[in-house]
C-alpha cells in the first residue's frame, strides 16, 4: 500500500487501435507512462479490428515498455471480428485487469469499468419505444449502465475511478459532427456516476471531442482518446495523468457514555 500523504498517479489513454503493423509504435507510450505514473488505464479500442494477432502485438509493446499495473475495458473496435473473448484472454494472460461490470482495488484506489454504449444525451437519449430492434438497442445501453452501477457499488475505497469507452456526457464529444453524437455515448451512463462518490471518469471513442467536462453532479470526466490527445497536445506524452492523494488514516472513534 502507498504511504499516507503520498501521491498516486494514474495515467489514462484510449483508442490505441493497435494493428498487426503497429510493432514499435507504442513502446514509447508505455515507457513514458511507467516513468510518470503508478497505474495505467486503457479506455477501449485497444485493437483495430478485434483480432487476437493485434492483441498479441499490443501486449508485446506493453512488455517492451516497462509495463505498469494496468486496468482496461474493451471498445467497439475490439468486437469487430467476434473474437473479443480471445482478445480479452490474451490481455489477461499478460497481466492486464479487464473490467466488464467489474471492480478492482489497486494500491488503495478503486476502479469500476464497463464498455458503455450508444444512445444519445439529455433529451435526445433514445427511448425503448416502437420497433423491437429499437428496444434491443436501448436495452444494451441500459445493461451497460447497470454494469457500471454494480461495479461502483462494490467499491469501498476513498477514491473511485470509472473506466469507460463510450462517453457518459455530451460535453466531451463536442467538436465531433453533431449527427454522430448519439453513437458516441449515452446519458444513461451518467446516472450511476452521480449516485456514487466518484473521483473521476475516463473514456475514449470521441477522437475529435473535448478533453474534459463534468456530470450534472460535478464529477470530472476526461476524454483520453489517443488521437485527441495527440492533436491537442502534440508536444506532450499522449496520456492524461490524474494525481490522487493517499488519505491519512482516520483516528478510531471513541465511544461516549
Amino acid at each position: 500500500m502507498p504511504e499516507p500523504g503520498s501521491i498516486m498517479r494514474v495515467a489514462a489513454v484510449g483508442d490505441l487501435h493497435c494493428s498487426k503493423k503497429s510493432r514499435g509504435q507504442f513502446q514509447g507510450v508505455f515507457t513514458a507512462a511507467a516513468e510518470y505514473a503508478d497505474i495505467l488505464l486503457l479506455c477501449g479500442d485497444l485493437t483495430d479490428y478485434g483480432l487476437p494477432e493485434e492483441a498479441q502485438v499490443l501486449v508485446e509493446e506493453m512488455a517492451g515498455g516497462a509495463m505498469l499495473p494496468t486496468v482496461a475495458v474493451l471498445g467497439n473496435h475490439d468486437f469487430e471480428s467476434g473474437r473479443e473473448g480471445d482478445v480479452r484472454r490474451i490481455l489477461v494472460a499478460a497481466g492486464v485487469v479487464m473490467l466488464d461490470g467489474d471492480a478492482v482495488e489497486l494500491r488503495g484506489i478503486g476502479f469500476a469499468g464497463a464498455k458503455g454504449f450508444s444512445g444519445g444525451f439529455g433529451r435526445g437519449t433514445l427511448g425503448a419505444w416502437g420497433e423491437p430492434a429499437v428496444k434491443v438497442f436501448v436495452q444494451e445501453a441500459i445493461n451497460e449502465a447497470m454494469k457500471l452501477e454494480s461495479a461502483l457499488a462494490r467499491l469501498r475505497t476513498d477514491h473511485r475511478i470509472a473506466v469507460l469507452h463510450y462517453a457518459p456526457i455530451r460535453d466531451t464529444v463536442e467538436n465531433e459532427p453533431v449527427e454522430i453524437f448519439p453513437f458516441l455515448g449515452c446519458s444513461r451512463l451518467e446516472d450511476p456516476l452521480n449516485r456514487y462518490p466518484v473521483t473521476a471518469v475516463f473514456h475514449g471513442h470521441a477522437h475529435n471531442g473535448c478533453l474534459e467536462g463534468r456530470t450534472r453532479a460535478g464529477v470530472p470526466v476526461y476524454n483520453v482518446s489517443l488521437p485527441l490527445l495527440r492533436k491537442t497536445s502534440p508536444d506532450q506524452h499522449p496520456f492524461r495523468i490524474l494525481e490522487i492523494p493517499v488519505p491519512e488514516p482516520t483516528e478510531p472513534e471513541t465511544a461516549l457514555g
